[in-house]
Order: structure tokens, then C-alpha cells, then sequence
């Protein structure tokens, strides 16, 4: 009790790992419906001379209470990359395709009350990580990312080009 607030905007303690990001990426683009993260798309078997895909396996469907939320949270992704003033619009220029994106920053080291975040007066190992968070395309996604960078500062200069040049691939 009493982290409630603070862990909602993403501080205090919170722990998840990049392939839990990229989990709850993917579960907000199909929509609540958990499947199990793959690695490999497909496998090329030499001796059959096929190419046999690797079907990802439903795990659980998160049930929301309005199942619009779903789309408000969505569209709230898409407004970070593809809005005239979101955090990510950099990263996005130009694309060919639609996707839907999250940035973060994870503070590594309390600032005391008063001063200014000034990464070039604290030493690397103290300075914020980079996050973002991504899927494509936008109506159907196929993939979802996370990328987080150690030390990289905010989210849309470091990770999100990171993860659109694996979105692009």
C-alpha cells in the first residue's frame, strides 16, 4: 500500500524484464488475447524442402470491462508515433506504415528535491534508461517489440529508433 499512485506512472518498484514489455505489447494489440512469445517465425526443413511456420499458442484472453478501453489504449500508442505531438513523431516520419508506440524513461537514481536532471553532470551508470514499445501495423499487428537501451536516456532518441529499424526489417 501507499505505491499505488507512483507505480502507475511507472516509478517506485517495479520490475519487468524486455520480453515481459514485449508480451503486454502484444496482448494490448490482439486485444486481450495472451499468446506465447516466439522466437523463431518459421523453420526451413531441408529435408521435406518446406518451409514450416511456427503457430504461436493462445494462452489466456484478458476480459476488460468495456471492450473499448482496448481501443483508447491503442489509439493512445498510435497518437506517441503518428501524432503531431507525440514523444515518438520523430521516429515515425515518412514511414510507410502505420504502428503503435510507448516511450518511457526509467529513472536509475532519485533526484533530490530541488535540483534538475542533468545527465551530463551524473555518471553514466546513474543516468536514465531508455524504453519503447512498439507493434505493427497498426490494424493487424504481426510483430511487437522492446527495447530498452542501459543508461540511454529518454525512450524516443535512443529505443525508438532501435525498434523501428526492427519493425522496418
Amino acid at each position: 500500500p501507499g505505491e499505488t499512485l507512483i507505480t502507475g506512472i511507472g516509478q517506485g518498484f517495479m520490475l519487468a524484464t524486455p520480453l515481459q514489455m514485449a508480451v503486454a505489447t502484444a496482448t494490448l494489440s490482439n486485444r486481450g488475447q495472451l499468446k506465447q512469445p516466439r522466437i523463431v517465425f518459421a523453420i526451413d526443413d531441408a529435408i521435406r524442402n518446406e518451409m514450416v511456420t511456427v503457430t504461436p499458442t493462445q494462452k489466456n484472453t484478458i476480459i476488460l470491462k468495456r471492450g473499448n478501453y482496448w481501443e483508447h489504449a491503442i489509439e493512445g500508442m498510435k497518437a506517441v508515433v503518428h501524432g503531431r505531438r507525440g514523444t515518438a513523431r520523430r521516429v515515425a516520419k515518412n514511414s510507410p506504415y502505420l504502428f503503435a508506440g510507448k516511450t518511457g524513461t526509467a529513472q536509475v537514481r532519485g533526484i533530490p528535491q530541488g535540483q534538475r536532471y542533468d545527465p551530463n553532470n551524473i555518471p553514466k551508470e546513474h543516468r536514465d534508461h531508455a524504453w519503447f514499445v512498439a507493434f505493427a501495423p497498426l490494424d493487424r499487428a504481426r510483430i511487437a517489440v522492446s527495447v530498452i537501451v542501459e543508461n540511454g536516456g529518454g525512450g524516443s532518441k535512443t529505443a525508438a529508433p532501435i525498434a523501428k529499424a526492427v519493425l522496418d526489417y
